[in-house]
Protein backbone atom coordinates (compact mmCIF):
# COMPACT_ATOMS: atom_id res chain seq x y z
CA UNK A 1 0.00 0.00 0.00
CA UNK A 2 2.85 2.40 0.81
CA UNK A 3 4.17 1.98 -2.73
CA UNK A 4 0.83 3.10 -4.13
CA UNK A 5 0.61 6.08 -1.81
CA UNK A 6 4.13 7.12 -2.77
CA UNK A 7 3.32 6.74 -6.49
CA UNK A 8 0.01 8.61 -6.35
CA UNK A 9 1.50 12.06 -7.09
CA UNK A 10 3.25 10.66 -10.17
CA UNK A 11 0.00 9.09 -11.39
CA UNK A 12 -1.90 12.33 -10.89
CA UNK A 13 0.85 14.24 -12.72
CA UNK A 14 0.59 11.81 -15.62
CA UNK A 15 -3.19 12.19 -15.77
CA UNK A 16 -2.84 15.98 -15.65
CA UNK A 17 -0.36 16.03 -18.54
CA UNK A 18 -2.58 13.72 -20.61
CA UNK A 19 -5.58 16.00 -20.02
CA UNK A 20 -3.56 19.11 -20.88
CA UNK A 21 -2.47 17.65 -24.21
CA UNK A 22 -6.02 16.53 -24.96
CA UNK A 23 -7.74 19.83 -24.05
CA UNK A 24 -5.23 22.11 -25.76
CA UNK A 25 -5.26 20.00 -28.91
CA UNK A 26 -9.05 20.04 -29.08
CA UNK A 27 -9.39 23.76 -28.30
CA UNK A 28 -6.84 24.74 -30.97
CA UNK A 29 -7.46 22.14 -33.68
CA UNK A 30 -11.24 22.57 -33.97
CA UNK A 31 -11.20 26.25 -35.05
CA UNK A 32 -8.09 25.64 -37.15
CA UNK A 33 -9.90 22.74 -38.80
CA UNK A 34 -12.82 25.02 -39.69
CA UNK A 35 -10.41 27.55 -41.20
CA UNK A 36 -8.59 24.88 -43.21
CA UNK A 37 -11.92 23.50 -44.43
CA UNK A 38 -12.94 26.95 -45.68
CA UNK A 39 -9.59 27.31 -47.45
CA UNK A 40 -10.10 23.85 -48.95
CA UNK A 41 -13.27 24.99 -50.72
CA UNK A 42 -12.10 28.54 -51.46
CA UNK A 43 -12.54 29.84 -55.01
CA UNK A 44 -8.77 30.37 -55.37
CA UNK A 45 -7.01 27.39 -56.90
CA UNK A 46 -3.60 28.04 -55.32
CA UNK A 47 -5.15 28.10 -51.83
CA UNK A 48 -7.11 24.91 -52.49
CA UNK A 49 -3.97 23.15 -53.72
CA UNK A 50 -1.86 24.31 -50.77
CA UNK A 51 -4.53 23.30 -48.28
CA UNK A 52 -5.01 19.96 -50.00
CA UNK A 53 -1.27 19.32 -49.82
CA UNK A 54 -1.24 20.08 -46.09
CA UNK A 55 -4.15 17.71 -45.44
CA UNK A 56 -2.55 14.99 -47.59
CA UNK A 57 0.74 15.32 -45.68
CA UNK A 58 -0.84 15.25 -42.22
CA UNK A 59 -3.19 12.36 -42.98
CA UNK A 60 -0.68 10.41 -45.04
CA UNK A 61 2.08 10.12 -42.44
CA UNK A 62 1.92 8.55 -38.95
CA UNK A 63 1.39 10.88 -36.02
CA UNK A 64 4.36 9.27 -34.29
CA UNK A 65 6.61 10.16 -37.22
CA UNK A 66 5.31 13.73 -37.16
CA UNK A 67 6.18 14.00 -33.46
CA UNK A 68 9.72 12.83 -34.15
CA UNK A 69 10.04 15.23 -37.08
CA UNK A 70 8.99 18.29 -35.06
CA UNK A 71 11.07 17.38 -32.01
CA UNK A 72 14.27 16.10 -33.66
CA UNK A 73 14.44 17.44 -37.22
CA UNK A 74 13.15 21.01 -36.94
CA UNK A 75 15.90 22.00 -34.46
CA UNK A 76 18.47 21.14 -37.17
CA UNK A 77 17.08 24.01 -39.27
CA UNK A 78 16.83 26.45 -36.38
CA UNK A 79 13.29 25.72 -35.15
CA UNK A 80 13.68 24.37 -31.64
CA UNK A 81 10.74 23.56 -29.37
CA UNK A 82 10.59 21.92 -25.97
CA UNK A 83 8.84 18.57 -25.59
CA UNK A 84 5.46 20.01 -24.57
CA UNK A 85 5.38 22.57 -27.39
CA UNK A 86 6.46 19.93 -29.91
CA UNK A 87 3.61 17.68 -28.82
CA UNK A 88 1.01 20.46 -28.99
CA UNK A 89 2.15 21.71 -32.41
CA UNK A 90 2.14 18.21 -33.87
CA UNK A 91 -1.20 17.16 -32.41
CA UNK A 92 -2.92 20.41 -33.39
CA UNK A 93 -1.71 20.29 -37.01
CA UNK A 94 -2.52 16.59 -37.34
CA UNK A 95 -6.02 16.80 -35.90
CA UNK A 96 -6.79 20.07 -37.69
CA UNK A 97 -6.24 18.20 -40.97
CA UNK A 98 -8.64 15.42 -39.98
CA UNK A 99 -11.24 17.84 -38.63
CA UNK A 100 -10.92 19.95 -41.79
CA UNK A 101 -11.98 17.06 -44.00
CA UNK A 102 -14.91 16.33 -41.69
CA UNK A 103 -15.98 19.98 -41.74
CA UNK A 104 -15.51 20.23 -45.51
CA UNK A 105 -17.82 17.28 -46.01
CA UNK A 106 -20.36 18.84 -43.67
CA UNK A 107 -20.24 22.21 -45.44
CA UNK A 108 -20.56 20.69 -48.90
CA UNK A 109 -23.53 18.59 -47.78
CA UNK A 110 -25.60 21.76 -47.32
CA UNK A 111 -27.98 22.37 -50.21
CA UNK A 112 -26.67 24.95 -52.70
CA UNK A 113 -30.05 26.65 -52.70
CA UNK A 114 -29.34 27.99 -49.22
CA UNK A 115 -26.36 29.92 -50.54
CA UNK A 116 -28.54 31.46 -53.22
CA UNK A 117 -31.28 32.28 -50.71
CA UNK A 118 -28.76 34.00 -48.45
CA UNK A 119 -27.43 35.98 -51.39
CA UNK A 120 -30.91 37.23 -52.26
CA UNK A 121 -31.23 38.41 -48.64
CA UNK A 122 -28.12 40.54 -49.08
CA UNK A 123 -25.74 38.39 -47.05
CA UNK A 124 -22.09 38.22 -48.03
CA UNK A 125 -20.00 35.03 -47.98
CA UNK A 126 -18.88 35.37 -44.35
CA UNK A 127 -22.39 36.16 -43.11
CA UNK A 128 -23.77 33.18 -45.01
CA UNK A 129 -21.20 30.87 -43.48
CA UNK A 130 -21.58 32.19 -39.94
CA UNK A 131 -25.38 32.44 -39.78
CA UNK A 132 -26.61 29.68 -42.07
CA UNK A 133 -24.04 27.12 -43.22
CA UNK A 134 -21.79 26.53 -40.19
CA UNK A 135 -24.63 26.04 -37.65
CA UNK A 136 -26.10 23.32 -39.88
CA UNK A 137 -22.66 21.85 -40.49
CA UNK A 138 -22.09 21.44 -36.74
CA UNK A 139 -25.18 19.24 -36.41
CA UNK A 140 -24.10 17.01 -39.29
CA UNK A 141 -20.48 16.49 -38.25
CA UNK A 142 -21.01 15.65 -34.58
CA UNK A 143 -20.73 11.83 -35.04
CA UNK A 144 -17.39 11.89 -36.95
CA UNK A 145 -16.03 14.63 -34.66
CA UNK A 146 -16.95 12.41 -31.72
CA UNK A 147 -14.96 9.53 -33.22
CA UNK A 148 -11.89 11.71 -33.79
CA UNK A 149 -12.10 13.14 -30.28
CA UNK A 150 -12.13 9.67 -28.75
CA UNK A 151 -9.19 8.70 -30.97
CA UNK A 152 -7.35 11.76 -29.64
CA UNK A 153 -7.71 10.46 -26.09
CA UNK A 154 -5.81 7.31 -27.04
CA UNK A 155 -3.30 9.11 -29.27
CA UNK A 156 -2.09 11.23 -26.36
CA UNK A 157 -0.19 8.14 -25.20
CA UNK A 158 2.20 8.64 -28.14
CA UNK A 159 3.95 11.50 -26.35
CA UNK A 160 5.92 8.88 -24.40
CA UNK A 161 8.34 8.96 -27.35
CA UNK A 162 9.35 12.49 -26.25
CA UNK A 163 10.08 11.21 -22.73
CA UNK A 164 7.15 13.17 -21.31
CA UNK A 165 5.64 11.85 -18.11
CA UNK A 166 2.14 11.20 -19.37
CA UNK A 167 -0.06 8.58 -17.74
CA UNK A 168 1.14 5.67 -19.88
CA UNK A 169 4.83 6.42 -19.35
CA UNK A 170 4.35 6.84 -15.61
CA UNK A 171 2.50 3.54 -15.28
CA UNK A 172 5.05 1.73 -17.44
CA UNK A 173 7.82 3.00 -15.17
CA UNK A 174 5.92 1.77 -12.13
CA UNK A 175 5.41 -1.66 -13.69
CA UNK A 176 9.09 -1.99 -14.53
CA UNK A 177 10.12 -0.87 -11.04
CA UNK A 178 7.64 -2.86 -8.97
CA UNK A 179 6.97 -5.86 -11.26
CA UNK A 180 3.24 -5.27 -10.80
CA UNK A 181 0.81 -4.95 -13.74
CA UNK A 182 -1.81 -3.12 -11.69
CA UNK A 183 -0.72 0.34 -12.94
CA UNK A 184 -1.60 -0.72 -16.49
CA UNK A 185 -5.09 -1.61 -15.26
CA UNK A 186 -5.36 1.84 -13.68
CA UNK A 187 -4.28 3.51 -16.94
CA UNK A 188 -6.74 1.39 -18.90
CA UNK A 189 -9.51 2.30 -16.49
CA UNK A 190 -8.74 6.00 -16.88
CA UNK A 191 -8.87 5.84 -20.68
CA UNK A 192 -12.10 3.84 -20.61
CA UNK A 193 -13.72 6.23 -18.16
CA UNK A 194 -12.61 9.28 -20.14
CA UNK A 195 -13.92 7.90 -23.43
CA UNK A 196 -17.19 6.94 -21.71
CA UNK A 197 -17.66 10.51 -20.50
CA UNK A 198 -16.94 11.86 -23.98
CA UNK A 199 -19.38 9.38 -25.50
CA UNK A 200 -22.10 10.55 -23.11
CA UNK A 201 -21.30 14.19 -23.91
CA UNK A 202 -21.51 13.73 -27.67
CA UNK A 203 -24.66 11.62 -27.35
CA UNK A 204 -26.21 14.49 -25.40
CA UNK A 205 -25.15 17.03 -28.04
CA UNK A 206 -26.50 14.89 -30.86
CA UNK A 207 -29.85 14.47 -29.08
CA UNK A 208 -30.02 18.19 -28.38
CA UNK A 209 -29.33 19.20 -31.97
CA UNK A 210 -31.69 16.50 -33.25
CA UNK A 211 -34.53 18.34 -31.47
CA UNK A 212 -33.87 21.42 -33.62
CA UNK A 213 -34.09 19.31 -36.79
CA UNK A 214 -37.64 18.17 -36.05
Amino acid sequence: MSNWVASLPALLEGIQLTLEIFILTLVLSLPLGVLVALFRIAPWRIIRLATGGFIWLMRGTPLLLQLLFVYYFLPTIGLKFNDFSSAIITFVLNYAAYFAEIFRGGIQSIDKGQYEAAKTLGMDYLQTMRRIILPQMVRRVLPPVSNETITLVKDTSLIYILAMNDLLRVTRTMVQREFDLTPFLIAGGFYLLFTLLLTWLFDYLEDRYRVYDR
